[in-house]
């Protein structure tokens, strides 16, 4: 008989969940937030298949966890109180919050589960009643992957120590279909091949120059024929005009046309990424293609592309790491805007000239 989990003994408590147990993880948003977070279920769901994973997530981003077999639920986080009476109801033996933030504690603590998992020191952490140690403690270094540190909680409650699996996210057939038709609306005839840019990111010292990005569409039409397709999100109205003038010419500007499953379906089907530190390139990074990702004044040792083939541009700026998911920057030798449009052609053309 399988002893019942005890909370004074952390690394007992997975091994100890009866067979078809459910589990909850809390990861509320974002984009790229949640491609990372498919790693650690996935290495959950290869040790033990017959638990149940549900994951809480907001709507918006749902779409970047559908088709995954691992996961046995996706469950809509919506208003506060309406969420918490949900996860009440549910009565999940144990939850895992991987976000970290306020609300996720909350809806941690109102779940009314025996166990509640979160990191050491966390707003809200008197809501936890198995506190796992932060990066520098758990691993002795406080410079880990996301994809580390996140995937610490599981080992702290019992997961075995092994290779990580890659990020996974799937696109689905309909999504496929509606932006091969904007594709063709755009020129782009199916089965072309183009590549995808990325030129937003959320704040202007992740940004390389749109300028920059139009001279590396421009060379990529000229060396390999391949189209660029530039994903401009809601969120980029502060470049959208600056992308529109300097990208016309030579790219397809889909202007906040693509919802998140589109915009899955238009990376899965490019030959090569190239973006900014963003969303978008862990997307690519999922779908196992070739990526090229810039980095300004976030970590590229925290937030490089996790096992997928990819360059890097880095400004070489040095951080610390207050803990595992955060990076300060405290020396930076130059701007993202000084990385030289060669510096990225080489990169881009290392990655092609092997295909």
């Amino acid at each position: 008989m399988t002893a019942p989990p005890n909370s004074n003994d952390p690394a007992t408590l997975l091994p100890a969940l009866p067979q078809g147990a459910e589990i909850l993880i809390i990861r509320l948003r974002s984009l790229g937030d949640l491609v990372l977070e498919t790693p650690a279920i996935a290495a959950l769901h290869s040790w033990r298949p017959d638990l149940r994973i549900s994951v809480l997530v907001e709507p918006r981003f749902a779409p970047v966890l559908e088709g995954n077999p691992a996961i046995g639920e996706i469950i809509f986080s919506r208003g506060l109180g309406e969420t918490a009476l949900d996860l009440l109801r549910r009565k999940f033996p144990i939850v895992f919050n991987q976000h970290g933030g306020p609300r996720s504690a909350m809806l941690t603590g109102a779940s009314g589960s025996p166990l509640r998992v979160g990191w050491a020191g966390y707003q809200y952490s008197f809501l936890y009643n198995v506190a796992v140690p932060d990066a520098k403690e758990f691993y002795g270094t406080p410079t880990v992957h996301i994809v580390e540190h996140r995937i610490s909680q599981f080992y702290f409650t019992g997961l075995p120590r092994g290779p990580i699996p890659r990020a996974q996210v799937f696109a689905q057939p309909d999504s496929i279909a509606t932006v091969a038709r904007k594709l063709a609306e755009k020129g782009i005839a199916a089965g072309a091949p183009y590549a995808v840019l990325q030129p937003g990111a959320r704040s202007p010292g992740m940004r390389w120059p749109v300028a920059k990005y139009a001279e590396i569409a421009r060379w990529l039409r000229e060396k390999y024929g391949l189209a660029s397709v530039v994903n401009l999100g809601a969120r980029d109205a502060e470049i959208a005009a600056e992308v529109r003038r300097e990208m016309q010419k030579w790219a397809v500007v889909m202007d906040a046309q693509l919802n998140v499953r589109e915009l899955v379906a238009l990376i899965a089907g490019s030959r090569i990424f190239l973006g900014n530190d963003s969303g978008p390139a862990h997307l690519a990074t999922a779908l196992q293609r070739p990526s090229v990702v810039i980095f300004g004044v976030t970590d590229p040792v925290q937030w490089r592309p996790w096992q997928a083939e990819h360059r890097i541009v880095q400004t070489g700026a040095t951080f610390d790491h207050p803990r595992g998911d955060k990076a300060i920057v405290i020396a930076n030798p130059r701007p993202i805007s000084s990385i030289a449009s060669d510096e990225v052609r080489l990169a881009c053309d290392d990655l092609l000239s092997r295909q």
